[in-house]
C-alpha cells in the first residue's frame, strides 16, 4: 500500500543490512519486571533493555529501543516526502508569548510544563508546535503562490502528565512526527481537502509499513483545535480508547465522535402519577440518588448546563439524556449551531441553575436557554431534579410538566429540540446501515489528522494575497503521529508470555544468530559465514555470541522477540543444517540445510 518506490519487502529497500555482536552492544535483559510496570509493552520493553526508566514519565532509549524508533521515523519520513511535504525542525522551547491569541496555555493547563530563564521570559516545551509554525510560515510566506505548504518535523515534544504510566504510551516526553499544512482554499487543487486526503493515505501507508493491524476513525478535533478529524487507532485489547464499529459497513468513529442511528421517540405516556418533590441531599453521584429515590439510572434524566462562547447577549443550553447515559459536549454543539462550553458552576448558580439538581423544566421559565433532548430521554415517566438544591422529582412527565413548547417528529428547531446528543454505546443502532448495531473494541492512538481551517491563522493575522492580490486568511491542516508510541503499541498488539513479537519492518534487527559455543571455530565461522551473507541481502543481524548457557540465550532471544532465529549447534552441524525458527511460531524450531538457510530466512523476512 506504500506510495513510495520502494520494494515491499522490509529488509530490500536499501543495499546492505547491518551486523552486530550482542557481547559489543548493550542489552540488559531482565528477568522480571518493576512491580510499578502495568501494560505488557512497559513491561516487555524494560525486560527487553529496549528503554531504562530515568524518571517518572521520562526513559533513556537503549540501541534495541534506539532501533526501532529509527525504523519507525524512517517509514514517516519516507511516507511524508512522498506525500509532498518538507521536513523541517522547530525548537522545543516555545515563548510563551505565541499562546497570545490561542490562548491554549490556559487550555492545556498543568498538561503545559513551563519555565523561566535567567532574564525571568516565560516559556514553554511545546507538546505540539501549531503555534510556532504559525509564526514561522508567516514570516516566510506572503503570496498565493507559495501555497500550499506542507511541513513536518520529528522531535520530541513534552506533557506534564500527573500520573505518567503505561511505559511509552503516556509518558511526560516522547518522540513525535507533526506536519502542518497551509492553503488559500479548502477544495480543488492545491486545498485543504486535497492535502488531508494525501495525508490520509500516507497515514494508511505508514501504520501498513509498520506491520500493524489498526482501524481509521472519526473523531472530535479536541484541544487542537479543527474541523474534521480522524484518528488511527491501532487494535488491542489493552487500549485505552473506545472505538465503536458498524461490522457490517465498517463505519468507525470514537466515543466521543460516534453518531448513532435512527431511535424512535415520543413524548406521548399513558401514565398519570404525581410529581412528588423529594429530599436527597448529601449524595453525589447518580447512582446514590437513584437508590434512595427507588429507580434505576436508566429511568432518571441528567441534564447538563452549557454557556455560550463569546457574544453580547449569555445563552444558556440545557443537555437533557437518560441518567445512565453521558452527555456528548460536541454534538450539543452542533445540533445547537453556536460554540458552547460547560457553565462554569459559580456564574451558572448564580443565573438560577440548582447545579447538579437542574430539570429540564428551567428551559420552559427562561427565554434565554435552550433544552436539547436525547431521544431515548422522551417518553415515559422520570426521576429528575426539582431545581432546588438537594432535592428531586419523581414521577416527571414531559407532556404535563414542560406543556405545549414540546417538539413533534415533523416540527423541529425551536427552542426545545430532540436530537442525537450523548455518547454511543456498544449495541446503539448503526448511522450508516438500518438493522445494524455498533460493536465496541479497544484501541491505541497512534497518529490523528486535522482540518484545522483558519483558528490558528486569524490568532497570528496570518494573511496572503490572493490571486486578486486582496488579503485572505490562510487555512491549515495539522497531522501527528506518535513515533514512540507506535513502538508501545506494536508490543501491545504482538507480544506473548515470552516476550516481544515485532514485525519484521521495524525490528531492530531481523534475525538472531544463536551461536551455542561461541569458543568452537566451525560454530563461529559458519554465523560470520551466514550473517555476511544475510547482511548484503539487506537484513539487520545480532550474533548471540555470549558464555551463556543455552536456556539464557533462547529466553532472552524470545524476550527481544526479533522475527528470525538461527541456532548453531553440534547436533545441528552433524546433519549439515541449523536449527531454524520464526518468533511468531510456537514450538521448537526445525532443521534446515545450511545451504538453504539463508534463502529460506529471507523468504520469511519478505
Amino acid at each position: 500500500m506504500s506510495t513510495t518506490d520502494t520494494s515491499n519487502s522490509p529488509i530490500t529497500n536499501r543495499r546492505r543490512g547491518t551486523l552486530q555482536l550482542w557481547s559489543r552492544t548493550l542489552i540488559p535483559t531482565l528477568r522480571e519486571a518493576p512491580a510499578e510496570a502495568s501494560t505488557p509493552s512497559h513491561r516487555l520493553m524494560l525486560r527487553a533493555g529496549c528503554i531504562r526508566q530515568v524518571g517518572a514519565g521520562v526513559y533513556d532509549f537503549l540501541p534495541l529501543g534506539m532501533r526501532v524508533l529509527q525504523k519507525v521515523s524512517q517509514i514517516v519520513r519516507e511516507e511524508m516526502d512522498a506525500a509532498g511535504a518538507s521536513e523541517m525542525l522547530m525548537p522545543a522551547i516555545v515563548p510563551i508569548e505565541l499562546y497570545a491569541g490561542t490562548k491554549r496555555d490556559v487550555d492545556y493547563g498543568d498538561l503545559l510544563f513551563k519555565l523561566t530563564d535567567r532574564h525571568g521570559r516565560d516559556a514553554a516545551l511545546g507538546p505540539t508546535h501549531e503555534e510556532t509554525v504559525t509564526e514561522m510560515a508567516k514570516g516566510s510566506v506572503t503570496s498565493y503562490k507559495q501555497l500550499p505548504l506542507n511541513v513536518y518535523q520529528i522531535q520530541t515534544k513534552f506533557r506534564d502528565e500527573f500520573r505518567p504510566r503505561a511505559g511509552l504510551l503516556r509518558g511526560r516526553e516522547f518522540l513525535m512526527k507533526d506536519a502542518y499544512s497551509f492553503h488559500t482554499t479548502v477544495e480543488g487543487d492545491g486545498g485543504l481537502n486535497e492535502t488531508y486526503d494525501r495525508m490520509y493515505q500516507a497515514y494508511v501507508n505508514v501504520f501498513t509499513r509498520c506491520g500493524l493491524d489498526f482501524t481509521v476513525v472519526e473523531a472530535e478535533a479536541g484541544p487542537i483545535g479543527g474541523s474534521a478529524s480522524h484518528e488511527f487507532m491501532v487494535n488491542a485489547e489493552t487500549g485505552e480508547d473506545t472505538i465503536l464499529v458498524c461490522p457490517e459497513t465498517g463505519y468507525a468513529a470514537n466515543v466521543e465522535k460516534c453518531e448513532i442511528g435512527d431511535r424512535d421517540w415520543s413524548f406521548d405516556t399513558d401514565a398519570t402519577t404525581d410529581l412528588t418533590k423529594k429530599h436527597t441531599p448529601g449524595m453525589p453521584g447518580i447512582d446514590l440518588v437513584a437508590e434512595h429515590l427507588g429507580v434505576k439510572p436508566e429511568g432518571m434524566l441528567k441534564t447538563i448546563v452549557f454557556a455560550k462562547i463569546g457574544g453580547d447577549k449569555r445563552k444558556y443550553v440545557l443537555a437533557t439524556v437518560r441518567g445512565d447515559h453521558d452527555v456528548n459536549e460536541g454534538k450539543v454543539r452542533d445540533v445547537v449551531g453556536f460554540p458552547i462550553a460547560l457553565a462554569d458552576e459559580k456564574e451558572a448558580k448564580e443565573a438560577g441553575f440548582a447545579i447538579g439538581y437542574v430539570s429540564p423544566r428551567m428551559a420552559a421559565t427562561r427565554d434565554d436557554t435552550l433544552l436539547v433532548i436525547d431521544p431515548d430521554a422522551t417518553g415515559g415517566v422520570w426521576a429528575t431534579g426539582s431545581d432546588e438544591k438537594d432535592h428531586h422529582v419523581t414521577g416527571f412527565i414531559w407532556a404535563r410538566d414542560l406543556g405545549a413548547d414540546l417538539p413533534t417528529k415533523d416540527q423541529q428547531g425551536g427552542k426545545i429540540r430532540v436530537a442525537d446528543v450523548r455518547n454511543a454505546g456498544e449495541g446503539d443502532p448503526s448511522p450508516r446501515l438500518p438493522g445494524a448495531k455498533l460493536v465496541a473494541r479497544r484501541g491505541i492512538e497512534v497518529g490523528h489528522i486535522f482540518k484545522l481551517g483558519t483558528k490558528y491563522a486569524q490568532a497570528f493575522d496570518f494573511t496572503v494575497l490572493n490571486e486578486q492580490q486582496k488579503k485572505t486568511t490562510v487555512i491549515m491542516g495539522c497531522y501527528g503521529i506518535g513515533v514512540s508510541r507506535t513502538i508501545a503499541a506494536s508490543i501491545e498488539q504482538r507480544h506473548d508470555e515470552w516476550g516481544i513479537i515485532w514485525p519484521v519492518p521495524i525490528a531492530p534487527y531481523h534475525v538472531v544468530i544463536t551461536v551455542m559455543d561461541p569458543k568452537n571455530d566451525e560454530q563461529s565461522k559458519l554465523a560470520d559465514k551466514l550473517a555476511t551473507e544475510l547482511v548484503e541481502a539487506g537484513a539487520d543481524v545480532l550474533i548471540d555470541d555470549r558464555n551463556e548457557r543455552p536456556g539464557v540465550k533462547f529466553k532472552d532471544a524470545d524476550l527481544i522477540g526479533l522475527p528470525v532465529r538461527l541456532t548453531i549447534g553440534d547436533k545441528a552441524l552433524a546433519e549439515n543444517c541449523v536449527e531454524f525458527k520464526l518468533r511468531s511460531e510456537d514450538g521448537k524450531g526445525r532443521l534446515v540445510d545450511i545451504a538453504d538457510a539463508v534463502k529460506e530466512t529471507l523468504s520469511k523476512l519478505a
